[in-house]
C-alpha cells in the first residue's frame, strides 16, 4: 500500500487542493488525515484561503479513499458535513510487518507515545513542521508537516508512506526529507 498523508489543513482550500493533487500524482491507493481539516483554531491565523465549505466540497468525493482522525481543532460538527469518519482520535494498523500509529499529535505525541516496540511508526501532525526520525527506542517518529498553516519556516507540505519509507514532500511535489525504514 501507498498512502498520501497530510495534517493541518485548517479549511485552506490551497491546503486541500495540494493534497489532493499529490494523491493524483502519487498514485496513492488511499489518503491519511491526520486532523485540523477544517477549522483553522483559535491559536492559528485565518488561512487567507479559508473557505471551509469548499474544502469540504473537494475532500468527500474522495470520502471512500480517506481514513481521517480528529485534530484539536475538529469537532462533531465536522462529521455532519465531512461523507468520512473524523472524530476517532487515533487509530492503527499494518503496513508490511510494520504497526503504524496515527495520532493529530495533541494526546498521544513523540514526547507521550502509545505502546510501541521497536521499528513501530508513531504518525501525527499538530506541529505544523515535517518530521522523520527515529527515537532512541528504535520507533519512527513520522510527521507531514502542514498543507494549510506550515510553521517553523517550513512549506506547505505533505508525506508519501510506503512499506519501505516515508518521504516529505513541498507544495512543488519536491523532496524535502526522506528516510528508509531498516529496523
Amino acid at each position: 500500500m501507498k498512502y498520501l498523508v497530510a495534517s493541518d489543513i485548517h479549511g485552506s482550500t490551497t491546503g486541500a487542493r495540494l493534497v489532493l493533487d499529490a494523491y493524483e500524482r502519487s498514485g496513492a491507493d488511499a489518503i491519511l488525515l491526520l486532523g485540523d481539516i477544517l477549522y483553522h483554531g483559535p491559536r492559528n491565523p485565518v488561512p487567507q484561503d479559508y473557505a471551509p465549505k469548499e474544502v469540504i466540497a473537494m475532500l468527500n468525493p474522495k470520502s471512500d479513499r480517506i481514513l481521517a482522525i480528529k485534530g484539536n481543532c475538529d469537532g462533531e460538527v465536522d462529521q455532519m458535513v465531512l461523507d468520512f469518519p473524523v472524530l476517532g482520535t487515533y487509530n492503527s494498523f499494518m503496513i508490511g510487518k510494520r504497526r503504524i500509529f496515527i495520532s493529530h499529535g495533541h494526546t498521544y505525541s513523540p514526547s507521550n507515545l502509545p505502546k510501541l516496540k521497536r521499528g513501530d511508526i508513531f504518525l501525527s501532525g499538530h506541529t505544523h513542521i515535517p518530521t522523520a526520525e527515529v527515537n532512541e527506542d528504535g520507533i519512527y517518529l513520522l510527521n507531514p508537516g502542514s498543507t494549510g498553516i506550515p510553521k517553523g519556516g517550513s512549506d506547505r507540505c505533505y508525506g508519501i508512506l510506503t512499506e519501505s519509507g516515508f518521504t516529505v514532500l513541498n507544495h512543488q511535489h519536491q523532496e524535502v526529507m526522506k528516510i528508509d525504514f531498516t529496523h
